[in-house]
C-alpha cells in the first residue's frame, strides 16, 4: 500500500507549499469556544478493548492511562468495583499495554506491553487475582496483533510482522519509497505461534502470504485464515480463505517445509465462486470442526466488515449464503453451537445483537437486542467477548453516553466501568431520520444544535462517512474530526447512510457500484431536503464535509450542485484516473468500478471531480496527510490547484508524517479547528 511517488511529487512543489506542509499550525483566528469544545472531547477516558473470562468470573479491559498510553484492569464480574491493575512494568517503568486474551481455563491473561521501550514489544502472561507479577513469555521484534489462544491452551497465535517499521494496514503512514518498488522492503504479516509453556515463537504460515485474520480449529490441529500475496495493504481485496495443518512438536512448528502447506478453501478471484469479486472476513470454525463460516460482501477497507454470512465444508466445497436477502449488514459472528450463531449487525444505523438459527434461517426474537449505540469488544468491528455460559462483555457508547465496559447476560447487561460518569454532552440531542429516494429506504443521524431554540434558524453541515462500505452508528465522539463539535457551535449536523453504506443489506451496499457520486449524492441531497423541510434549518447556510470517501463526496458534490455554501474535504479523491496509479490500494477499485482504469477509463472519468471543476463556486478547505497511501496527497493538490486556478476560495493544508488516519493529537486538533473556522467564515450568521 506504500505510496511510492509521494516524496518525489512533494519535492516538485513550490517552496510556499512545502512550508505549509511542514508547519500546518498557523491556523486563522478561531472562535474561542473551539478550544473549550476540544478540551471537553479530550476529557473522555475511553476503554479500548474488553474480554470476559471463559468461566465468566472475570472481566478485563484496556483503557487509556493518565499518562496517555494504555493500561489493563480486571475485576470479578460479581464485584466490578474490586479492580486489579495488571502491568508488566515495574517501579518507574512506563509503557502501553494492550491486546488482551484469556486462556481457555480462565487462569491466565495474555497481553502485549512495551515497558520502557518505545518500539520493543513483548508478550506477557498474568494471573488476575493472584499476587504473582506478570512475566514476559516472549520478546517480539516487530509488530504483533490479535493474540488468540489455541483451544487446548498450549499455544498463543498472533499476527506478526517480524522487523516491522510501521503498523500493518493501509491506515498507517506509508514508508518513504526506496529501492526496487514492490519488491524490496515488503513487510509481511504472518501467523506466529508462541508456546505457552516455553515461550518459543515460530512463524507457522508461508512467507509468501500476508495474513489478515485467522482462527484455530476446535481441536487445535488446524488454522483457517484469510490471506493474499504481498503487499498486504493492497491485496486484501483479492484475498482467499485458506486452511492449514498445525502440528506442534513437528517440523511445522520448527520451521520446516511441512508447516507451510496451505490449501485454498474459497477463492473469490476464480470467477466461479458465488462470492466472485467480493471480500472475505471473520473466518470461524464450527464447534464440531466440520464447517467454516465467514462474512463476504463488498467491503471498502480491511477491518470494516459487512455482508452476508456463508458456510463452506472444512473439507472443501461450494460456499452457501445462510443470510440471503437480509435487510441489514452482519459484521461479526461466533458459533454458539453447531446450528446457532451469535451475530452482530448494523441495521438502519443501529447495532443489533442476536442469535441466528441456521436451520430455520431466522432470528431468535427472545435473544435479540437492538441499541442506538456503537458496541464492540475492541478485537474486530462490533465483536463481542463471550464466555462459555454465553455471558458477554462489550464496550457501549452513544451520542449521549460516553464509552464504558458492560457485561452480563445479553438482555441484562450491567455497567462495569465508571470512568466517564461525570461527562455530559456539550452538543445537542441526536435522532434517527429516514427518507425514501429512488426506491431505497435511506437512514441517517441528525444532531441538533446545542441549546436548540425552535424559534431560530440554524445552519446545517452534512458529514459524509468514509467507505463507502461503512455506516454512521451513534458513538461518543473522540477528539478528532466529527459532527459533535459543529453541533456544540450551533449547527445541525446530518450524517447520512446513503446507498453504498451498510445497514440495509447487500443490494443497498452494492447500489453505487460504477456510480460513485451520482445515486449516493442524490440520496444525500434528498436527506438535506427532508431535514430542511422538517427542522428549523436555514437553507442558505448548508455546508458539506467528510474524510476519505466522504472527502471524495465533498469534492464531487461541489462540482455537481451549488446547494453547499462551504466545504471541507479531508483526504479526498479528485481524479479517479490519476488516483489509480498513485494509491497503494488499487485492488479495491476493481470490485467497485468493474474493471481497471486501463480497461475502462470512462467509468473512472465520469466520477472524477476534476472533470467538472469549472462548475465549482463553493469555498473549499482541503486537508491531507503527506504519507497517506489510501488517498494520496497529490489528489488534494490537484483539487486545490484547480480551485485556485478557477479563483474559488480555497486552502490546502498538508500534515507531515501522517497517513490516512492521523495519529498526532496536535494535527487532529488543528484539522478540527480549521474546519470549524472555515464554516464560521463562509457560513456566517445572518
Amino acid at each position: 500500500m506504500s505510496f511510492r511517488t509521494l516524496i518525489a511529487f512533494l519535492a516538485c512543489l513550490s517552496s510556499g507549499a512545502l512550508a505549509l506542509a511542514q508547519a500546518p499550525a498557523a491556523a486563522p483566528a478561531k472562535d474561542p469556544r473551539i478550544g473549550q469544545i476540544i478540551t471537553q472531547l479530550e476529557a473522555v477516558r475511553a476503554p479500548r478493548q474488553t474480554a470476559i473470562s471463559p468461566d465468566s468470573q472475570w472481566v478485563a479491559w484496556v483503557v487509556r492511562s493518565q499518562e496517555g498510553g494504555s493500561e489493563i484492569d480486571a475485576a470479578p464480574l460479581d464485584n466490578p468495583s474490586a479492580v486489579h491493575h495488571i502491568t508488566a512494568c515495574e517501579g518507574s517503568d512506563k509503557g502501553s499495554e494492550n491486546e488482551i486474551a484469556w486462556s481457555p481455563d480462565s487462569k491466565k491473561l495474555a497481553f502485549f506491553s512495551n515497558c520502557n521501550s518505545e518500539h520493543q514489544q513483548g508478550l506477557y502472561l498474568s494471573e488476575p487475582g493472584s499476587n504473582t507479577p506478570a512475566h514476559r513469555l516472549a520478546a517480539l521484534d516487530g509488530y504483533a496483533d490479535s493474540p488468540q489462544w489455541s483451544p487446548d491452551g498450549k499455544f498463543i497465535g498472533l499476527l506478526y510482522v517480524e522487523g516491522a517499521t510501521r503498523p500493518s494496514g493501509a491506515l498507517a503512514a506509508m514508508k518513504p519509497p526506496s529501492g526496487v518498488i514492490g519488491v524490496e522492503g515488503l513487510e509481511i504479516q504472518r501467523v506466529a505461534a508462541v508456546d505457552a509453556a516455553s515461550g518459543d515463537l515460530n512463524q507457522v504460515t508461508p512467507a509468501n502470504l500476508h495474513v489478515y485474520e485467522f482462527n484455530w480449529s476446535p481441536d487445535s490441529k488446524k488454522l483457517a485464515y484469510v490471506a493474499a500475496p504481498p503487499p498486504g495493504e493492497n491485496n486484501w481485496w483479492v484475498a482467499k480463505l485458506y486452511t492449514q495443518a498445525f502440528m506442534p512438536g513437528s517440523k511445522a512448528v520448527l520451521g520446516g517445509r511441512a508447516a507451510f502447506d496451505p490449501s485454498v478453501l474459497v477463492d473469490p478471484t476464480s470467477g466461479r465462486s458465488p462470492i466472485s469479486g467480493l471480500q472475505i472476513a471473520v473466518p470461524r470454525w464450527s464447534p464440531d470442526g466440520s464447517q467454516i463460516a465467514f462474512i463476504s460482501g463488498l467491503m471498502s477497507d480491511q477491518g470494516v466488515t459487512g455482508g452476508d454470512i456463508y458456510l463452506v465444508p472444512a473439507s472443501g466445497g461450494e460456499p452457501k449464503d445462510v443470510t440471503p436477502g437480509r435487510k441489514a449488514s452482519p459484521v461479526w459472528f461466533l458459533w454458539i453451537d453447531d446450528r446457532t450463531l451469535g451475530v452482530s449487525e448494523i441495521t438502519g444505523g443501529s447495532s443489533h445483537l442476536f442469535r441466528y438459527n441456521l436451520n430455520t434461517q431466522k432470528d431468535d426474537a427472545e435473544n435479540s437486542l437492538t441499541l442506538h449505540e456503537s458496541v464492540g469488544s475492541g478485537q474486530l468491528m462490533m465483536s463481542v467477548s463471550v464466555a462459555n455460559d454465553n455471558r458477554i462483555a462489550l464496550i457501549r457508547s452513544s451520542y449521549s453516553n460516553p464509552p464504558e465496559v458492560w457485561a452480563g447476560k445479553l438482555l441484562d447487561l450491567k455497567q462495569i466501568t465508571h470512568y466517564n460518569d461525570n461527562l455530559k454532552p456539550a452538543w445537542g440531542k441526536a435522532e434517527s431520520v429516514e427518507w425514501h429516494n429512488e426506491g431505497f429506504d435511506v437512514q441517517g443521524w441528525l444532531i441538533y444544535p446545542a441549546n436548540y431554540d425552535p424559534s431560530k434558524k440554524y445552519p446545517l453541515i452534512v458529514m459524509v462517512h468514509g467507505g463507502p462500505s461503512s455506516a454512521v452508528v451513534p458513538r461518543w465522539p473522540g477528539a478528532g474530526f466529527g459532527g459533535a463539535p459543529f453541533s456544540a457551535l450551533g449547527y445541525f449536523v446530518l450524517m447520512p447512510n446513503p446507498r453504498g453504506s451498510y445497514g440495509q443489506g447487500e443490494k443497498f451496499t452494492q447500489a453505487n457500484r460504477k456510480d460513485f457520486g451520482y445515486g449516493d449524492l442524490r440520496d444525500i441531497l434528498a436527506g438535506v431536503d427532508t431535514v430542511t423541510k422538517k427542522y428549523s434549518i436555514d437553507p442558505g447556510r448548508v455546508g458539506i464535509t467528510g474524510w476519505s470517501y466522504g472527502g471524495f463526496m465533498t469534492m464531487f458534490a461541489v462540482t455537481q450542485t451549488n446547494r453547499f455554501h462551504a466545504a471541507v474535504a479531508g483526504a479526498g479523491i479528485a481524479n479517479w484516473q490519476s488516483y489509480y496509479g498513485e494509491n497503494s490500494i488499487d485492488q479495491w477499485m476493481i470490485p467497485f468500478f468493474g474493471a481497471s482504469v486501463y480497461d475502462d477509463p470512462g467509468v473512472y472519468a465520469k466520477s472524477s471531480a476534476i472533470n467538472f471543476i469549472k462548475h465549482v463556486k463553493t469555498p473549499t478547505l482541503v486537508v491531507v496527510g503527506d504519507r497517506d497511501g489510501e488517498c494520496p496527497a497529490p489528489q488534494s493538490f490537484e483539487f486545490w490547484h484547480a480551485l485556485r486556478d478557477q479563483h474559488v476560495p480555497t486552502e490546502l493544508v498538508v500534515y507531515p508524517n501522517e497517513g490516512h488516519g492521523f495519529v498526532n493529537p496536535e494535527h487532529r486538533r488543528d484539522v478540527l479547528e480549521r474546519a470549524l473556522s472555515w464554516f464560521e467564515q463562509y457560513m456566517p450568521a445572518r
